[in-house]
């Protein structure tokens, strides 16, 4: 049963009926709807706020999983990473200075030559962001570690070639000089015996008798053979692969000529004074690459190392080349 509210009329002095007007009903029924709607809004927020749904909480624990599997696959990719750079030292500082081959430089393996920042934490990446970057360095190892497949094809070849190789490094002197004392004028800066001025002398002179026979220092075969305009006269030059020349000048005779292949030890011509010459000698010249070296480190096989500090003492005394 409803209620009927009664107030004191201090006016009429009597007790009358209290009646409430409808706009105050409707008043207070719609701050009752609200204040509920605001409640219930404040608690579904609370809620989900700290209590996630079942699809939240599988999605929650998918993304964790994920995150904690990529951390483990970066870890695994930084371990090869690690072997990979081992493996290219190696290539380089080892396999390569064995056979004298180039070094590959890094920039051909296609690795970072400045290590980037990191933008974003792993707790910050998104799942695309993620998987992105970990494709991405898969790819630059993937071609990293097919370049360095590649490397090593090469380096077999060089094994397999072992032997040519050592053939064709120059190891003998051009002449016979068992007595070690036919070293005329060695390489390096020297008086010009015609121009009286320091040049560079880019060989060694051996001096002997004219007709004395001149030897090939390694297998190769002959890029030029007789006269020169150059002022080595009478000269053969010969190509041994693998990045090696030598050149003999000044001959009065050339026994040999373009194109014919050579063997270490055989004679290729005979001591003269043609060209540019002050006497009978043989100049002879190492190239390497492209430059000219000094000679004097590859008579290892004619020498030994109380002879060859020998020769290298003989070399630095003569200051005047022979041509």
């Amino acid at each position: 049963m409803k209620k009927i509210k009664y107030f004191f009329n201090t006016h009429t002095l009597r007790f009358e009926k209290a009646e409430v007007p409808l706009r105050v009903r409707l008043l207070k029924t719609f701050g009752f709807v609200l204040a509920s709607l605001i409640t219930a809004i404040i608690i579904v927020l609370l809620i989900f706020q700290y209590v996630d749904s079942p699809k939240e909480k599988l999605l929650r624990q998918q993304n964790e999983s994920f995150k904690a599997n990529y951390s483990v696959l970066q870890d695994r990719v930084k371990q090869l990473e690690l072997q990979m750079v081992e493996l290219e030292n190696r290539d380089n500082d080892v396999y390569r200075s064995i056979f004298e081959a180039d070094p590959i430089p890094d920039s051909a393996r296609l690795k970072q030559m400045e290590a980037k920042k990191e933008i974003l934490s792993i707790q910050n990446l998104t799942s695309t962001e993620l998987t992105d970057n970990m494709a991405s360095q898969l790819n630059r190892l993937s071609l990293r570690v097919a370049f360095q497949d590649s490397s090593y094809a090469e380096i077999n070849n060089m094994v397999k070639n072992k032997e040519k190789l050592l053939k064709a490094i120059p190891a003998i002197q051009p002449i016979s000089n068992k007595d070690l004392n036919r070293i005329g004028s060695s390489f390096g800066y020297r008086t010009d015996p015609i121009y009286k001025n320091i040049r560079m002398h880019q060989g060694m002179d051996f001096t002997a008798p004219s007709g004395t026979p001149i030897y090939a220092t390694a297998d190769g075969v002959v890029e030029a053979a007789g006269f020169s305009p150059d002022g080595y006269g009478n000269k053969v030059v010969i190509n041994h692969g693998f990045g090696y020349q030598t050149l003999y000048g000044h001959m009065i005779k050339v026994n040999t000529q373009t194109g014919q292949s050579v063997s270490r030890g055989q004679v290729i011509g005979y001591v003269g004074s043609t060209g540019k010459s002050t006497g009978p000698h043989c100049h002879y010249e190492v190239i390497k690459r492209g430059t000219k070296v000094d000679p004097i480190y590859y008579f290892y096989n004619d020498l030994t190392p109380e002879q060859f500090d020998r020769i290298l003492k003989a070399a630095a005394n003569n200051k005047q080349s022979l041509d």
